[in-house]
């Protein structure tokens, strides 16, 4: 293969792919917070509105691993192009729906066009760039997939709070259009992905439909599962059994395709398993906290939906400026180094949020997710570099899928496991605090007089007030078990962070790789 390199500006590709995969990955948090007013204006239920969001996480996992075979069936740019196509009309369609079924329709439609965006991308900055210049190429995707799960939920309240829920959808038509024109513009083919397209793929319908069904009932599982008390819930056994059976099935089968739908056989290479189990615990780091912090700054320390996206903004402003060092320092030092001082950097962070308690102020909070950003500055491009490096070229789009999978598996995983674990250690606090809140407890009873006495005084009847103070007595017990729960949980989560350092171990020394070099 003779060598190829783009017509155009390397950067000029990277920033045109960039516009509409920032979008779709805003799209995966930006209707979070417009929930009940999505409801309130469709007279849906909010337990039936949470459809919304689920509906475009599926859609888009099952089309994450499978998007590597499309670009092989149509060649990558037109595949880009189309899902950039897909994503653009469904989101007109959602903010035009006129009922949740409707407008749950159109996000299944938006999570298969937007799906598509994030490997395709990562797979066009591989070939696109050089080399020694992939990891400064792979910052400027970071900043868009680390960034925009963490400015979603602050744009999307104040969009909905000052316009309408609807424009959370329309906000992505202009986006959408210029990247479609750019890309036709700029993007081209490499020579070995035409001859691939030309060529034509047969299409293996039985691992295209175990993938998909076994993908889908595994987001549902992990979306539905807190809501419906996992295991006590027939609908979540169902939905748990399904997937392993669809999955399992899957692998074997894809395992002894010639032509696979999803190319399995790529986590045979050590360093490309290691970099996609630590992109996993990434996207299970990264959208776990993301849940937890604006949940515990707004349900106990009270602040707005907007306050506390003020939080997470600074840290999405170091990732930003961060990256870029990153990506110089791959060429300077290797990967290794610098994924096991980003997880040593994360595990600080999240010891740091184990001590929070009920009277942190502002800087304190915001400060906690400033050093998390940074250290989740220095992951995602050396764990990308890492696992391109060993990455024949014919088999980036195949690598790009599985890549993008593990990050938004571990995130819907790591949604989960938080929000699980928080009920859990919030219900068990309580029964501890609980036992100590009694007629022989001294402590309690000379708080439960002092505050009756206080509201007796202030004019109400004796009866009332000691029950008032009952009430206040128990709402304070409550608060004081979440406090110790989120303590628990962010800990657990540096715990998490501190046992992914080892499989900096199974990580070769990035090098150019070996043989004819695609790009220059």
């Amino acid at each position: 293969m003779t060598d190829w390199k783009p017509r155009y500006n390397p950067w000029l590709i990277a920033l045109t792919v960039t516009l509409a995969t920032f979008m779709e990955v805003l799209d995966t948090s930006i209707a979070n917070v417009a929930l009940p007013h999505i409801a309130g204006n469709l007279s849906a239920g909010v337990d039936e509105s949470t459809w919304v969001l689920t509906s475009y996480l599926v859609a888009n996992a099952i089309i994450l691993p499978l998007s590597a075979w499309f670009s092989s069936l149509m060649g990558r740019k037109n595949y880009y192009m189309l899902s950039v196509g897909i994503f653009t009309l469904s989101s007109c369609l959602s903010g035009l729906a006129p009922s949740l079924f409707w407008l749950v329709t159109f996000r299944i439609l938006q999570g298969l066009g937007g799906g598509g965006l994030q490997p395709s991308e990562q797979a066009i900055l591989a070939d696109t760039f050089p080399a020694e210049k992939l990891g400064m190429g792979m910052a400027v995707y970071g900043v868009a997939v680390v960034t925009a799960p963490i400015i979603g939920p602050t744009l999307g309240g104040w969009i909905t709070d000052n316009f309408s829920w609807r424009w959370i959808f329309f906000i992505n038509i202009p986006v959408g259009l210029l990247s479609i024109y750019l890309t036709s513009r700029i993007v081209e083919d490499p020579p070995h992905l035409e001859r691939r397209a030309v060529k034509g793929l047969n299409i293996d319908f039985v691992g295209l439909s175990a993938v998909a069904l076994g993908i889908g009932a595994l987001q549902i599982f992990l979306d539905k599962g807190q809501r419906e008390d996992w295991f006590e819930s027939h609908f979540i056994i169902v939905m748990a059994v399904f997937a392993a059976a669809a999955l399992l099935f899957a692998v074997v089968w894809e395992l002894r395709q010639k032509d696979p739908i999803v190319d399995i056989r790529l986590m045979r290479e050590p360093s490309f398993a290691a970099s996609i189990i630590l992109m996993f615990m990434l996207g299970f780091i990264l959208y776990g906290s993301t849940v937890l912090l604006p949940l515990f700054l707004q349900t106990l320390m009270g602040y707005s939906a907007t306050t506390s996206g003020l939080v997470l903004s600074p840290g999405g402003l170091v990732t930003m400026m961060t990256m870029p060092l990153v990506g110089f320092l791959l060429t300077k030092v290797d990967a290794r180094r610098l994924v096991g001082l980003g997880m040593a950097v994360l595990a600080i962070s999240l010891f740091r949020m184990g001590r929070f308690n009920l009277e942190i102020d502002y800087r304190t909070a915001m400060m906690a997710r400033v050093v998390q950003s940074a250290g989740l500055a220095f992951l995602f491009i050396p764990i990308s570099t890492v696992a391109y490096s060993f990455v024949a070229h014919g088999k980036r789009n195949q690598a790009s899928g599985l890549i993008n999978f593990a990050r938004n598996i571990g995130g819907s995983v790591g949604i989960a496991f938080c929000t699980t674990m928080l009920v859990r250690y919030a219900q068990r606090h309580q029964s501890v605090l609980s036992s100590h809140a009694t007629a022989t407890s001294p402590a309690f009873q000379s708080a439960l007089r002092q505050m009756t006495a206080s509201l007796h005084w202030a004019g109400q009847p004796l009866g009332r007030a000691h029950a008032m103070a009952l009430g206040m007595v128990y709402g304070e017990l409550v608060r004081q078990a979440n406090m110790l729960a989120y303590a628990d949980v962010f800990r657990l989560m540096a715990y998490v962070s501190l046992s992914a350092i080892l499989l900096i171990f199974f990580l070769k020394k990035n090098r150019p790789p070996k043989g004819p070099v695609s790009v220059h």
